[in-house]
């Protein structure tokens, strides 16, 4: 469910890839299994090319994986993959791209609205509207019970073109993407110095004072560190969260919405400046982590694991310091001027571009059926999380063979991102909230984190409004990104520079300027006619 950190830049797609086959382990004497209607010999199974990435905990060929196995049962369809690590896949699926050679899908594509409408304009991936009225039952029962989200993968031109995945947790407010960097407080050590939790900027201020002066580690050295962060705008892992202490606060895209429907931009108001000159007085007291910059996740937890942070910042600190009692949700802190304020992320759970059927594929029929089993209910919820019955590894569910239904496992101490990277398969799926109590429980860590956010930030979210998933043409997005790739790295740029030299005060009006000159008004129209368009779809 970590949340995922998306870049703005266009790329240019011309072609698909050549996909090389792998064999696989169709076998299986799970429930899941035996509940098919249908068996099939190896030699009678359709074989189809897909395209695909997985995690680096994951086999190297997904067919090990449970899930593929038992699909491969219960469908009669054999998946030639070519498979690559997270890391390295959208490299090599652009490069795959510009050869020309097609494979039948791509699965888990990770194409951005942008790459979908130019792949379609040029006839690489197909429509598939067709394919979904007639074809793929499960999905079309998905979008007769949740209307919106066939608006939301309907492209400009009226055709779809991608099969999404849907992950509803929460409403409004509570949904679970309302807050992505939690801050997350060493309360141990607000314990061993006698200090409360802090309230408002200043305390915190003098908390991370005696985090560093204090040795509330008791090692004997001066090893720790009193706030930490990856340096970026809005990011999860960022240190953004801080400027709802003094104004609107910041997003990881930096659109903001207010009650009556105006788009504005997070970094150009008086709370964003200072939030900024804050940031500065943390700089100069010595608490911020020295490498804020250039650190990467994988030092970022490693110095958590160490528990090394008084503060730092994150979807789940399970990933980062370990499910213990040693770190909990700092809640939002009143500013100097009385604000108060936690920003609502623009997110859902909803990602449109996971999967596309490319012009080459010659089993339409097969892919489909496929395809649409990815949206059978305890389907989805396997893909999403993990599955059961595993007796090599750690299982995520149990099923329930009477109510026919999947109940998550404790994770015991594992972190979820690990044991769900072995063993989930991604890609497209849908899991409603009304599959909660009757096709799945809600995961432990997720219902814990809704908890968190309903009762912890909630309460001090301002804003009724977030901005929508907007399916923008693609001449409106190739504008939006060229704008963001440099509004969006000037900003994090000065801001970076002001947290260290604090010449915020007297760059702020040649800041204002140059934002303008980057396109800042025209990005403005271009967000507020595709809210406007969308509010009345």
């Amino acid at each position: 469910m970590k949340s995922l950190k998306k870049n703005a830049a266009i790329m240019t797609l011309t072609a698909m890839l050549a996909v090389t086959g792998c064999s696989g382990n169709g076998g299986s004497n799970n429930p899941d299994a035996a509940s098919s209607n249908t068996s099939h010999s190896s030699d009678s199974k359709a074989t189809l090319n897909f395209m695909t990435q997985s995690s680096v905990l994951a086999p190297t060929d997904p067919n090990e994986k449970l899930i593929f196995k038992r699909m491969e049962e219960k469908t009669g369809i054999h998946i030639a993959w070519k498979n690559y690590t997270n890391d390295v896949f959208a490299e090599k699926r652009n490069l795959a791209l510009a050869t020309g050679d097609l494979p039948d899908a791509i699965f888990d594509a990770g194409l951005s609205d942008y790459d979908l409408l130019k792949l379609a304009k040029d006839g690489t991936i197909i429509a598939l509207d067709d394919i979904i009225e007639n074809q793929m039952p499960n999905f079309k029962k998905v979008l007769e019970q949740v209307p919106q989200y066939k608006a939301m993968i309907t492209a400009p031109d009226g055709h779809i073109y991608s099969l999404p995945w849907i992950e509803e947790l929460g409403e409004g407010k509570e949904s679970i993407h309302s807050v992505n960097n939690i801050p997350w407080i060493n309360v141990e050590w607000l314990k061993k110095l006698n200090l409360k939790m802090p309230a408002t900027t200043e305390e915190l201020k003098q908390v991370l004072i005696a985090f560093k002066t204090q040795d509330p580690n008791g090692n004997g050295k001066a090893d720790e560190i009193p706030l930490s962060f990856i340096n970026s705008n809005g990011g999860g892992e960022d240190i953004g969260f801080l400027f709802g202490s003094f104004g609107p606060g910041l997003n990881w895209d930096m659109t903001l919405v207010s009650d009556d429907g105006k788009v504005s931009f997070a970094a150009n108001n008086d709370g964003f400046k200072e939030g900024v000159k804050y940031f500065n007085e943390l700089y100069k007291e010595g608490l911020i982590d020295v490498e804020y910059i250039t650190q990467d996740w994988n030092t970022y937890i490693a110095k958590g694991k160490e528990e090394l942070y008084g503060l730092y910042f994150t979807w789940d600190k399970a990933n980062v310091t370990g499910m213990n009692d040693k770190y909990e949700p700092m809640p939002a802190l009143v500013g100097p001027s009385g604000s108060k304020n936690v920003a609502r992320t623009n997110g859902m759970g909803f990602d449109r571009g996971r999967m596309v059927i490319t012009k080459e594929n010659k089993n339409i029929e097969a892919t489909a059926k496929w395809m649409d089993q990815l949206y059978d209910p305890l389907q989805s919820v396997q893909n999403n999380w993990g599955t059961y019955g595993d007796e090599t590894q750690q299982n995520i569910f149990e099923f329930d063979a009477a109510s026919q239904s999947l109940k998550h496992l404790p994770l015991e101490g594992t972190a979820p991102a690990e044991l769900r990277g072995k063993t989930s398969v991604g890609g497209p799926l849908a899991i409603l909230d009304s599959y909660y109590g009757n096709v799945t429980t809600k995961p432990d860590d997720a219902a814990w984190r809704l908890d968190i956010l309903k009762n912890v930030y909630v309460p001090d979210m301002k804003a009724e409004n977030i901005y929508p998933r907007v399916f923008f043409s693609i001449e409106d997005l190739d504008r939006i990104s060229t704008i963001e790739a440099d509004l969006f790295a000037y900003v994090l740029r000065k801001r970076t520079e002001w947290t260290e030299n604090g010449k915020i005060d007297k760059e702020w009006d040649e800041y204002l300027k140059e934002l303008d000159r980057l396109g800042l008004q025209e990005w403005l129209q271009i967000k507020q006619a595709g809210y406007d368009r969308n509010a009345t779809e």
